[in-house]
């Protein structure tokens, strides 16, 4: 069986067929994906996996961070990361997921402070400016940029250094988790990286790649990713596109968050969100035209999805008696667009980060509604505490939730 696609599937426009409800997998990366069932046995696997039972002495913090989507919004996650270093705050991180941007920033975050520089270069050196500026605009593609724009600003910084010690730390149990949409099957995809980098070859290297290029593919402005898998001697290709179009933030599969054993494993768990998008209503008068109505509409998705995706992980995080801290941007007074990848505008943001991130304002404690149709409108009800700290009168119980077992 030939391992690389027909020349039927080269031609302009053509693809080979989707693999349906067929459970296909990547020929040499069969672990790499997180398929979480509501069978108990399948539960217990991928608990074992990220979140393993850990003796009742141990003393270690198991900290999660989360790192949501936000294009150019990113420059302040970036930000925020460098500025706990300075400061001397930043945790270390035993599960580390990211969505879109933060799927860009993620490597970054589960490597730790040594790897800020790279980062900050990232986001703040001008490259996006130029790999993303008008002259890469890429008519007939179905898409605004062309393809090869994110995929080359990703390998500039993933590389097989980066591969080698990210496979060091997944071998110590820590874990590094990127959420893609299959847009055939219409669901999350999340990819365990440190599986990938454990491969430790080229094609480990460029489906690492392809994954954080397919997160960060937002439909209509980054063409998507084409996959190619195998199913009984059978090739088929999957279409990834932007992670945040089914999961805007995530800690983990979200049929093992529903299981009422996981808190058990959890125990001195601390969990951090870094949202790179302002959350906040922003009032202001809609130019009456096309194209305003349509950023307009696109951007008040976005935030409720965001909003919405914070009141889930609240909830979870105070059925389990979980300290929950969240940073966004703060409203900057002005119009506010993901899209600006000017470098300018990203230097601001990024040392913004930086600042407040060295203060002492950071972090706020959503308050978990009683029920989402609820917290879609009232999911931030925040505070400026220290990060991580509980709420005064202790955590906010989800009344809808059954206890724990």
């Amino acid at each position: 069986m030939s391992d690389t696609p027909n020349w039927r599937s080269r031609l302009p426009g053509a693809r080979l067929p989707a693999p349906g409800l067929t459970k296909a997998t990547i020929a040499g990366f069969e672990g790499v994906r997180l398929s979480v069932e509501e069978a108990e046995d399948s539960l217990v696997a991928a608990a074992d996996r990220l979140a393993p039972l850990r003796a009742p002495w141990a003393r270690e913090a198991f900290n999660i961070l989360a790192i949501s989507g936000g294009a150019a919004g990113g420059a302040y996650g970036a930000g925020i990361l460098v500025g706990l270093t300075r400061a001397g705050r930043r945790p270390d991180y035993a599960i580390v997921t990211g969505v879109s941007t933060g799927a860009l920033i993620a490597p970054f975050a589960f490597l730790g402070p040594s790897w800020d520089d790279r980062l900050t270069d990232a986001y703040v050196g001008g490259h996006a400016a130029d790999l993303l500026g008008i002259g890469k605009l890429g008519p007939g593609s179905g898409a605004i940029f062309r393809s090869e724009s994110l995929d080359r600003l990703v390998s500039r910084y993933v590389d097989a250094e980066m591969l080698a010690e990210i496979a060091v730390e997944h071998a110590k149990g820590r874990r590094l988790l990127v959420a893609t949409t299959d847009l055939d099957r219409q669901r999350t995809v999340i990819w365990d990286m440190g599986e990938i980098a454990s491969k430790g070859s080229e094609e480990a290297l460029s489906l690492f790649r392809t994954v954080l290029v397919a997160s960060g593919s937002l439909p209509g402005i980054f063409p998507p990713k084409r996959i190619v898998c195998q199913a009984d001697g059978v090739l088929y290709e999957e279409m990834h596109v932007d992670g945040g179009v089914t999961t805007p933030l995530f800690l983990m599969p979200e049929a093992l968050l529903r299981w009422r054993k996981l808190g058990q494993r959890l125990a001195r768990s601390q969990v951090y969100a870094i949202v790179n998008t302002v959350l906040d209503q922003a009032p202001r008068t809609t130019q009456n035209n096309m194209p305003a109505i349509l950023i307009r509409s696109f951007d008040t998705m976005l935030r409720f999805s965001y909003r919405h995706a914070i009141e889930v992980t609240a909830a979870f995080c105070a059925r389990h008696r979980l300290p929950f801290s969240v940073a966004s941007i703060p409203d900057p007074g002005e119009a506010f667009s993901m899209m600006s990848f000017d470098t300018a505008t990203m230097r601001r943001n990024f040392d913004n980060a930086v600042a407040r991130a060295m203060g002492e304002n950071l972090w706020v404690t959503p308050v978990a509604e009683p029920s989402i149709a609820a917290g879609l409108m009232q999911a931030l009800k925040t505070r400026p505490d220290r990060a991580g700290a509980v709420p005064r009168n202790g955590p906010v119980e989800d009344p809808s939730a059954e206890p724990e077992a």
